[in-house]
């Protein structure tokens, strides 16, 4: 897993075999966001990664230099994981950082993401949500968010999925992307969304 773009461009590292979760490819990652570069300007932007599973998209945000970045992911060994890779990224530029959730700019959070989306009273400027293709309330996702207002006006949500799924008929919905087996949905919030 790398780094794409950014302050830590090129930065590796190396997931263990025994995850369950598998990272945005490279190739996803770096065309979904170049598409995203004529949506959001990510420097001072603050973001939520949902379903953060290794913490490559969490990773990207940071390098591409959001603001805040809170990363939500349940699995024990996995938020870990993620704790570590943001640990390494802190120290190698030299800022002092505590072994905890938090830091200047991230909050690692070890919660289920459909309680934090319920619960949460926070709006982001960017929201990406990688969740499981197998979920069953997969489908569900997009319109909980938008719903829960967790998105600023002119807010961008990102939705990864397979390709089972279409969801051109929502109304905060601007574009589908495919990238192989990875498909991403891109909604966005306020005046523009239909635009």
């Amino acid at each position: 897993m790398r780094i794409i773009t950014g302050k830590y461009k090129g930065r590796h590292f190396d997931i263990p075999k025994t995850f369950k979760a598998r990272p945005t490819t490279d190739f996803a990652k770096e065309n979904i966001f170049n598409v995203l570069t004529g949506y959001i300007d990510f420097e001072g932007a603050t973001a939520l990664d949902l379903f953060s599973g290794t913490g490559s998209i969490t990773l990207e945000l940071i390098s591409r230099g959001c603001e805040h970045v809170t990363s939500v992911e349940l699995d024990r060994d996995h938020h870990r994981f993620i704790q570590q890779c943001v640990q390494k990224l802190f120290v190698s530029r030299n800022v002092e950082c505590e072994m905890r959730n938090e830091n200047p700019q991230t909050t690692l959070l070890r919660a289920d993401a459909f309680r934090f989306v319920r619960s949460c009273r926070q709006q982001f400027d960017f929201i990406f949500a990688d969740p499981p293709y197998a979920l069953k309330e997969l489908p569900t996702i997009p319109s909980l968010v938008i719903e829960k207002g967790l998105l600023k006006e002119d807010g961008i949500f990102v939705f990864e999925h397979g390709k089972d799924h279409d969801f051109s008929d929502d109304p905060h919905f601007v574009e589908h992307r495919s990238y192989g087996s990875v498909n991403f949905s891109i909604f966005r919030t306020g005046a523009t969304a239909s635009e």
